[in-house]
């Protein structure tokens, strides 16, 4: 396993997985999310996410081994997945990332996974790992990164994983953008769909979930009556890259209710009712 450094930097240089091992390590515990299929529309949300504890070498010490030039404005990744994709052949899988590589995020050469080594069913013996960014842009089996000055020219960043940027009123606008940082999102983990509670005395139900951004969800608000009224849950503050835990209580009349969850992050970023890959979460249960 070789990972090389080229183009648009000073050096470029290979280092095999003993090699890699030796450099000082770190562990990053992020929450990471599949986009899911890039030939369906982006209005589904799969709920394909989990938090991971992550550990390998820092990706900026390696960029700084390569020296990188002013001209450097992508990172190329690529990696050892090959085959025919609905109709297109690619002899790698080749992302990029803007350079240099945002604030916001501290990507890694992983070749551990909570706490285990990193198996090649999961991208082993070592991938990318980008926290903050979708999972797409986590490229496994990682044999190469190069530094360029325009964007990779493979099918997984002209063809695939690009979405439709829509205007202020929704509106698309005929452009797209790369499927690179994640949308802000949430989801309602009690109850679970169909299950019946018993109100506590006072007549409210506690209610809690999991919210996650590329940056720091500052709030989640929360609905009993068709997104008519809105209350704001309890969001705990995000440490490193990990997801938030939210929780409420709330008032409920017996009966079947439907409870909607939707969150907000710094950046005022904010879950759509329906429709997109990332609207807010909805579980519909009875109340007694």
């Amino acid at each position: 396993m070789a990972h090389c450094l080229t183009s648009h930097s000073k050096r470029s240089f290979s280092l095999d997985l003993s090699a890699l091992k030796s450099l000082p390590s770190a562990t990053v515990t992020a929450v990471h999310e599949c986009f899911g299929s890039p030939l369906k529309p982006a209005t589904t949300n799969l709920w394909r996410v989990g938090n991971v504890d992550w550990t390998g070498i820092p990706l900026q010490r390696i960029l700084d081994l390569a020296q990188p030039l002013s001209s450097a404005k992508y990172m190329w990744t690529e990696g050892l997945d090959c085959g025919s994709f609905h109709g297109t052949e690619a002899d790698r899988y080749q992302k990029d990332l803007p350079y240099p590589i945002p604030a916001n995020t501290a990507p890694l050469l992983a070749y551990e996974v909570n706490g285990k080594p990193l198996r090649r069913n999961r991208g082993g013996p070592v991938r990318l790992v980008v926290p903050g960014y979708l999972g797409t842009n986590s490229t496994k089996w990682l044999c190469r990164i190069s530094l360029q000055a325009e964007r990779a020219p493979g099918p997984f960043t002209t063809t695939y994983y690009n979405v439709p940027v829509a205007n202020d009123k929704g509106q698309e606008t005929g452009m797209t953008r790369p499927v690179w940082e994640m949308d802000v999102n949430s989801m309602i983990t009690f109850p679970a769909p169909g299950a019946t509670l018993k109100r506590r005395e006072n007549g409210r139900v506690a209610v809690r979930g999991w919210c996650w951004s590329c940056c720091h969800v500052r709030t989640v608000k929360v609905s009993v009556d068709g997104a008519e009224i809105w209350r704001m849950a309890k969001v705990d503050k995000r440490t490193k890259f990990e997801w938030q835990r939210w929780e409420i209580e709330l008032e409920m009349r017996p009966g079947r209710c439907e409870l909607i969850a939707g969150a907000i992050d710094e950046r005022n970023n904010v879950q759509a009712i329906s429709g997109t890959r990332n609207h807010c979460h909805r579980v519909a249960f009875n109340v007694v």
